[in-house]
């Protein structure tokens, strides 16, 4: 690092991404919990030629279109959506302005928690998981401080209900709920019906899962109107043009061909299970998961090595060193063959350990 860094972010401990190997198309990649799915034919269509001889023109920074449509998709006035660059985007918003008296969330979640708190001088509290890494409830009631929860959950994809987001919300009245939904679409229950009820929650998800749109970088948060006004604050403070031109012709497209997505996440919960039960019968730990990945581990082998061993033969998954899950993967899920492929593999690793 240069000598002209601020002393206070030398020590942070900056957020590591999965593997993007350059030469993709020689791997099976399950490591990053993209979709196996294309964008749907209307997507593509409108990332046409036309549209991208408008980019030496700035994108609406309102993106009032897009905004319309999705505020007609969830049921909810255009008021209470905001757009940006990424869930991520309005995570790390989310830690700079609304955390000032602290915030909470899972000790075992999505990383990025932890490097925001350590970016925004924000003191967090990491709450552990139970033994079987599923959320208690009770350990963020009357929290006095913002509450962050991934629901699903990464890296274990557990999910919790929304009587039990209710409770949380009741018990916090002045203080902000945040459910990260990145992975609802695959199985859990969205909260955004709680946000008429509710004027502290904020639902947070992305286009980024089950839109097939991860390189084009999109979230969305849904919220009672003046906490979307405060995101809105910031974002006009920052950078108001965040969301490209592509990206909101992109997404406009993507809201007319939303079955097209919802049978994908069909696909994609049949092959969760699918993959979930054959692991199982090859002596693996399954955790129950409502997400696009599974999370497991074998007593016949470490987790870092059958990472390393499923990457010798082109296939990535995802492994964690901290302590607490180093003996498991995360393994996205992809099509079917993919999903054989991964299995197979496996099948091979273990059988050569006899």
């Amino acid at each position: 690092m240069s000598r002209f860094l601020n002393e206070r972010f030398r020590t942070i401990e900056e957020y590591t991404p999965g593997e993007q190997p350059q030469n993709m198309h020689e791997f099976v990649k399950l490591n990053t919990n993209e979709s196996p799915f294309p964008p749907s034919p209307g997507v593509i269509a409108a990332v046409n030629g036309a549209e991208a001889e408008k980019l030496r023109l700035y994108c609406d920074p309102d993106c009032k279109v897009l905004i319309s449509k999705m505020a007609k998709l969830y049921g909810v006035g255009q008021e209470n959506i905001f757009l940006s660059n990424g869930s991520d985007d309005i995570l790390n918003f989310i830690f700079m302005i609304f955390c000032d008296d602290g915030v909470v969330y899972p000790e075992i979640s999505y990383g990025f928690y932890k490097v925001y708190a350590e970016l925004h001088g924000v003191k967090d509290i990491k709450v552990p998981l139970k033994k079987d890494f599923s959320l208690d409830p009770a350990d963020y009631c009357g929290a006095g401080k913002t509450v962050v929860i991934a629901n699903p959950n990464a890296p274990t994809g557990r999910a919790i209900g929304l009587d039990e987001i209710e409770k949380i919300l009741k018990s916090n009245p002045d203080n902000l709920v945040v459910i990260d939904e990145a992975y609802v679409d695959f199985g859990g229950e969205s909260a955004v019906k709680l946000t008429k009820k509710y004027e502290n929650l904020l639902v947070v998800q992305t286009f980024s899962k089950s839109r097939s749109m991860a390189g084009a970088r999109l979230g969305f948060a849904v919220g009672a109107a003046p906490i979307i006004a405060d995101l809105t604050k910031i974002k006009y403070s920052t950078n108001p043009y965040n969301i490209n031109r592509l990206t909101q012709a992109a997404a406009c497209a993507a809201i007319d061909e939303d079955e097209y997505y919802r049978a994908n996440a069909k696909l994609i919960m049949e092959n969760r299970e699918y993959t979930s039960t054959e692991l199982q019968k090859l002596g693996f730990e399954v955790i129950p998961s409502k997400a696009n990945f599974i999370f497991a581990k074998s007593d016949k082998i470490d987790g870092e090595e059958l990472y390393q061993l499923l990457k010798e033969k082109k296939i990535l998954i995802r492994h964690f060193t901290i302590p607490a899950i180093s003996q498991y993967n995360r393994i996205t899920i992809g099509t079917r063959d993919q999903m054989d492929i991964f299995l197979e593999a496996v099948k091979e690793i273990l059988k050569r350990r006899i």
